[in-house]
């Protein structure tokens, strides 16, 4: 009987998978919304918090098995070598995912003293573990429930309360509705309905304003070079001239600023003088943005150098929040002195010392994000000064054609809404895009194609009320829903 009933909870696993079509590429909202309803629901149905988690788990499986399946692409690049570590790296990213899930649902079962209460403290708990998959073992904020609202003017009011405080909004407006008991679950569900029509509503005001423009004109360079092929010695000068003659083509409008991909060049930053000049003349008068690996006494850096006119670099800045096991190996240091990994110190790069501003003079001010950066909130948040755009450059050529270069696109497009300001995305084998200070692209290329972007760079919005606070009002409104739930529980015990 016992494994009968635990064969049958494996069906919670569909809302977790069927949520995950929120995501790009589908971006199907509104399925994603009815399987998060179920999902909450999946609580009322069990019999003690142990259950809860459990099944919070298989929701969690089938929602970050969903969203996260591109994980094992980087394993087939080089497939005779690497391919067998698919399977497990899959297993492990998705398992211990869902971890997170099962505890937001242990929790609000434990807070809860009816299924009422549970479903609805289920809401706060799974935007406080959210929280905690950003943080813990330096986080991974991908694919956060908010951001299923991406393509609709609800997602708007990230401007106000960022991607979290969309998804408690969101959680809670399905939650009413099946908390409520009888005859109230009409007037819950029409105040559920008043919150998203009404938050709708906000967003919608926001997106008829005009855009302004800077005067700024940009070119994007997309050269297209497949991983398997990039670091060749035989194809590096091929995709080095491909990235001068794309730069070099002929434009209605001179750019000012032309922006290559990470890693665009295959020749370390520091040896690298030689070929400055080539890059000064195709960019024909322009700075040139572009990413580099380079070596100082500290170690290997992946950086993003500015290269001036006159072909000397102005600045360069290091990538500071490194992806784990792929930029380096954590707890190097203590696995390197067990003897499990002798080299593990030696191994990826070395971290730069954080976000910075970069002065382009006429051009305005950048925040440059180097590929993982973007997918974090408060790396933007960390800037130590406004500035007027973003500049992401990426190379997104290990994860082929999987869903993984448009769900980081949309990633890139939620730090433009949440703080009013336009990016600029440089991405290797795409998807390379300018953004709208509104999170809109106003002009993208494809994946896989080689190509350029010429525009005009949008004006900067004043500061949002996020770029102000953070995620400071719904913490208070999280501790507040929390707070509140414990009280009822500890009030009602007595």
């Amino acid at each position: 009987m016992i494994l009968r009933a635990r064969l049958v909870s494996l069906i919670w696993i569909l809302p977790g998978l069927v949520a995950a079509t929120g995501q790009a590429p589908l971006n199907l909202w509104w399925l994603a919304l009815m399987a998060w309803g179920l999902a909450l629901y999946a609580i009322s149905r069990a019999a003690s918090w142990k259950q809860a988690a459990w099944f919070g788990w298989l929701v969690g499986v089938g929602y970050i098995g969903g969203t996260h399946f591109w994980i094992v692409a980087p394993f087939y690049v080089d497939a005779e070598a690497y391919a067998w570590m698919a399977p497990f790296a899959l297993a492990g990213m998705v398992g211990g995912l869902a971890l997170f899930f099962a505890a937001a649902y242990g929790a609000a079962f434990a807070l809860g003293r009816s299924q009422g209460m549970r479903l609805v403290a289920l809401a706060p708990c799974l935007i406080l573990a959210e929280f905690l998959r950003a943080t813990l073992f330096t986080g991974f904020p991908w694919a956060q429930i908010g951001s299923l609202w991406l393509n609709h003017p609800l997602m708007q009011l990230a401007a106000w309360i960022g991607v979290p405080g969309v998804g408690l909004l969101t959680l809670l407006a399905l939650a009413l509705p099946l908390a409520a008991p009888g005859s109230r679950a009409w007037p819950a569900l029409a105040v559920s309905t008043a919150l998203l029509l009404g938050g709708s509503w906000i967003g919608a005001q926001r997106l008829a304003a005009p855009v302004a423009l800077s005067e700024t004109q940009i070119r994007i360079v997309q050269p297209n070079a497949p991983q398997h092929l990039k670091w060749r010695p035989d194809m590096a000068p091929v995709f080095f001239q491909r990235l001068l003659d794309l730069s070099a083509a002929p434009a209605d409008t001179p750019p000012d600023v032309v922006i290559w991909p990470e890693t665009a060049l295959a020749w370390r930053l520091d040896i690298a003088e030689e070929i400055f000049p080539l890059i000064a003349d195709a960019a024909g008068g322009a700075e040139v943005i572009f990413g580099a690996q380079r070596l100082d006494e500290q170690g290997y850096y992946n950086s993003l150098a500015v290269l001036q006119p006159d072909a000397t670099i102005s600045h360069v800045y290091d990538k500071h929040h490194l992806v784990p096991f792929g930029e380096y190996i954590p707890l190097a240091s203590l696995l390197a002195a067990t003897g499990l990994m002798p080299d593990a110190e030696r191994r990826g790069y070395a971290s730069g010392p954080g976000a910075r501003v970069l002065d382009l003079g006429a051009a305005g001010r950048i925040l440059p994000l180097i590929c993982y950066e973007a997918i974090f909130a408060r790396d933007v948040a960390a800037a130590p000064e406004r500035p007027d755009w973003i500049v992401q450059i990426t190379n997104d050529a290990w994860f082929g054609n999987s869903a993984m270069p448009y769900q980081h696109l949309d990633q890139t497009r939620l730090r433009a809404i949440e703080q009013g300001l336009p990016v600029a995305r440089a991405a290797n084998t795409g998807v390379s895009a300018l953004i709208d200070p509104y999170g809109r692209i106003l002009a993208s290329h494809p994946l896989n194609e080689q190509g350029v972007i010429d525009a005009v760079l949008p004006a900067a919005l004043a500061p949002t009320i996020y770029a102000r606070l953070g995620n400071w009002p719904v913490w208070v409104l999280l501790l507040t829903l929390v707070g509140g739930l414990v009280l009822v529980r500890r009030t009602r015990g007595h």
